[in-house]
């Protein structure tokens, strides 16, 4: 049975850096796309960054020039380096992957991206003060 996990959120203040990682389990391929989401309580999904199996990628313009998004094929894992966290980056995170190619990994970016995902990771919190 594949999943992801995704790890690495927690607690930091306005400003700090935090890293997220997703690594699949059951599976030694490479996905067509993998990304980030995060979630607001109340608020829509919103897809962050994606990067294709070339390695091209994408970000939402609010994290642009701060977040990073980087995959280790060696390791089959990927990451996303999060810079200079605003409180408004307060949310849960998510990582996605795709192995069947669905939708192009730019249609992942922005709220209300629904894009076709394999399978999801858990989660992982991030929560950024002021």
């Amino acid at each position: 049975q594949v999943r992801l996990v995704d790890s690495g959120g927690g607690s930091v203040q306005a400003g700090g850096s935090l890293r997220l990682t997703c690594t699949p389990d059951g599976v030694t391929y490479t996905a067509h796309c993998m990304g980030w989401f995060r979630q607001h309580p109340s608020d829509e999904r919103e897809g962050v960054a994606s990067v294709d199996s070339n390695g091209f990628t994408y970000y939402d313009d609010s994290v642009k020039g701060r977040f990073f998004i980087s995959q280790d094929n060696a390791k089959n894992t990927l990451y996303l380096q999060m810079n200079s966290l605003e409180p408004e980056d307060t949310a849960m995170y998510y990582c996605a992957a795709d192995y069947t190619g669905s939708t192009p990994p730019a249609l992942w970016i922005g709220y209300g991206s629904s894009p076709i995902v394999n399978y999801w990771g858990q989660g992982t919190q991030v929560t950024v003060s002021s």
